[in-house]
């Protein structure tokens, strides 16, 4: 893995800040401007199998694209929900943040993600490695692509009802 270390220290800050923001939208409920993250062309992939190659082909767990992304909020945010009621709540903790390559499709970062979620009286932990391929468009960075590697993911999941 080649890793290049050329990005200026702002920049570095900015995609750190951008992880961080997404992050706290999610743990505050404020899904519309995390999805205002996202470009208009993005994906967000939480895949079935450990090293799977595509979202299409194969079966996955999530592969959104903006539209699907865009349902995925407005049935998750409807007040008779079964995912709602009773709502989760969530920490998202974003850690070991390292820009990978800078390429000229975007900037590509590795990030470690731990979410607790409590939910129902009981409480649940995920672990994932994230992988999120930025871009930067003229209101500033945008997340194109997600994808979020639980390491439990070929495990038998007792319903995600939340958002990575």
């Amino acid at each position: 893995m080649k890793t290049t270390h050329t990005m200026q220290n702002s920049s570095i800050d900015s995609v750190q800040q951008l992880l961080f923001l997404e992050a706290r939208l999610l743990d505050t409920y404020r899904f519309e401007d995390w999805l205002n993250l996202y470009s208009k062309e993005c994906t967000y992939w939480v895949p079935l199998e450990l090293d799977q190659p595509d979202g299409i082909e194969t079966s996955s767990i999530i592969y959104d694209d903006r539209t699907l992304m865009e349902i995925r909020i407005r049935q998750y945010s409807h007040g008779r929900a079964h995912a709602r009621n009773p709502f989760s709540r969530t920490v998202h903790s974003v850690s070991n943040i390292q820009v990978e390559a800078e390429k000229a499709d975007g900037i590509h970062v590795f990030s470690n993600l731990l979410v607790g979620e409590y939910r129902n009286h009981s409480q649940k932990t995920w672990f994932a490695n994230v992988i999120h391929h930025l871009v930067v468009e003229p209101e500033g960075l945008k997340i194109k692509h997600k994808r979020v590697n639980l390491i439990n993911s070929e495990a038998e999941l007792d319903g995600i009802t939340i958002l990575f």
